[in-house]
């Protein structure tokens, strides 16, 4: 058995080749350009995307032997929109990612319009141009004859994943899946279906949408020419919960917690689907044979991407590998946060108009304090998702956080994260979660993968980091952190 998984990111396009124990045998990454042809402004070319998926799906079946391909799994960057022609295939524009906050004054006017709970009850989730909605009613609005086309069936939505599909069955397909659907602000989460209301209250014709399936499903079989022959493409999930999956949080009480660009923690919360009264999201864990799992999330924009702001922004260092070994010469005696709202705030605050800020700086601030600074702002962000959680579900109160992604390889990251919580931290040996619940969905619809119950038993751990700070530092530090927001909030 060996499974193809393909992890479309917000940065760059990954594939990896899984032998039959769920082990990597090989990977391929490519990076693709970012455009901001405005401030708070994030768009990507579609061709890009395509181009860099197909690509790195191919060099990394070469590199694994050329073997037999079983099935496919796609995880992908959530909320990103993409509107392209039926016919030809071509998009309309250049996609809009999650990040981009071109809508912000639309939520705005609709909150004021009262519409807010309505679209919580509805969808789990808030007004915010994070989510797919609004993106969309800007490109039908901006772009000539989009909405008439639209409204003619001429065109078609998808998140990543759909159009990735699409392009992938050689238009076959117009699918995606109950997670992916479930962040665009049109999907009841509760019934299961596209919500007529929603549709009309932002403007989004039903014939854009695709079909939404399980997440372990049939969502068609790629065309002959771009692997060789046929091949069946069984899971679909969005990447965090991609993630949880992979992090085999399968039981109501289980946390996980992805570092990449983002930061994007995960509660699983079972059969129910808890309304937030700490503007967390309620959202779709997972849709297994046709039962939906639920998960309360906390959504942080900026994590990993703050490292990528030192390099390429402040040029303070060359590599992101170098941040550690940085931020461990900073000097104890400075107390520097950072708020690195470059993008807004994201949960538990929702402010896409905050900007990012820095205190504490003294004459003897440097490199080596903007790089502790930039970590740490990673930590205490987690720490405000899961007061919230707490709040929400006193249930999740002792549990343990699964973490992943590319940050958790900061051994002084962890270690901090663990002591601003006050709560043990778990890295799993296994960091390639997200791929790995991609391929875990299309081997368990083909019968090539365990039940979850067995899959679960089969994670392992790599390290579990203790909190070693005292509870006075902690909170004094953490209390630090609350006034530099709340600083920032109030500009």
């Amino acid at each position: 058995m060996t499974i193809l998984a393909m992890d479309q990111g917000t940065t760059s396009s990954r594939a990896l080749v899984f032998r039959d124990d769920l082990t990597v045998q090989a990977t391929a990454q490519h990076e693709f350009p970012q455009h901001f042809p405005r401030s708070g402004w994030v768009e990507h070319e579609p061709g890009d995307i395509w181009t860099s998926s197909a690509g790195t799906a191919r060099a990394a079946i070469e590199k694994a032997g050329a073997p037999r391909i079983d099935a496919i799994g796609i995880t992908n960057q959530r909320e990103t929109v993409v509107i392209w022609d039926r016919n030809t295939g071509e998009p309309i524009h250049r996609a809009i990612v999650w990040q981009d906050r071109r809508t912000a004054e639309i939520c705005d006017r609709l909150r004021d319009e009262g519409v807010e709970d309505q679209v919580t009850d509805t969808t789990g989730l808030l007004l915010d141009p994070y989510f797919s909605a609004t993106k969309i009613g800007w490109l039908l609005n901006h772009v000539d004859g989009a909405r008439d086309r639209a409204r003619a069936g001429e065109l078609a939505f998808g998140t990543i994943d759909s159009f990735l599909i699409w392009k992938l069955t050689g238009g076959r397909s117009h699918v995606t899946d109950a997670t992916n659907a479930s962040r665009t602000l049109l999907y009841d989460i509760r019934k299961g279906e596209w919500s007529d209301d929603m549709c009309r209250l932002f403007g989004v014709p039903r014939e854009l949408l695709p079909e939404v399936r399980d997440s372990a499903d049939d969502f068609g079989t790629t065309r002959a020419d771009l692997f060789g022959r046929e091949i069946p493409i069984l899971g679909v999930a969005g990447d965090q919960q991609a993630a949880t999956v992979g992090q085999a949080c399968f039981q109501p009480g289980m946390m996980k917690s992805t570092y990449g660009t983002g930061c994007f923690a995960l509660l699983n919360t079972g059969d129910q689907a808890v309304r937030s009264q700490n503007r967390l999201l309620t959202t779709i864990a997972y849709r297994l044979d046709g039962k939906t799992t639920y998960a309360l999330e906390g959504s942080i924009f900026i994590a990993g991407a703050v490292v990528q702001w030192l390099r390429d922004g402040l040029k303070l260092i060359r590599e992101a590998k170098e941040t550690q070994a940085l931020s461990e010469q900073a000097d104890d005696s400075q107390q520097v946060v950072m708020v690195p709202a470059f993008t807004g705030l994201g949960a538990p605050h929702w402010s896409p108009n905050a900007r990012g800020a820095v205190f504490g700086l003294t004459r003897n601030t440097g490199p080596a304090e903007f790089a502790r600074a930039a970590l740490e702002s990673v930590g205490f962000q987690t720490r405000d998702l899961l007061e919230a959680m707490r709040a929400d579900w006193p249930q999740a109160g002792d549990a343990v956080l699964r973490v992943d992604g590319g940050m958790t390889a900061s051994e002084p990251a962890m270690q901090f994260l663990s002591d601003i919580l006050g709560a043990p931290v778990d890295r799993p040996k296994n960091t390639e979660t997200t791929a790995q619940g991609a391929a875990w969905l299309a081997g368990y619809r083909a019968g090539l993968c365990p039940a979850p119950d067995e899959y679960a038993r089969a994670w392992q751990l790599d390290r579990r980091f203790e909190p070693a700070m005292s509870d006075k530092d902690r909170d004094r530090r953490y209390s630090a952190w609350q006034r530099a927001v709340q600083a920032v909030l109030s500009v």
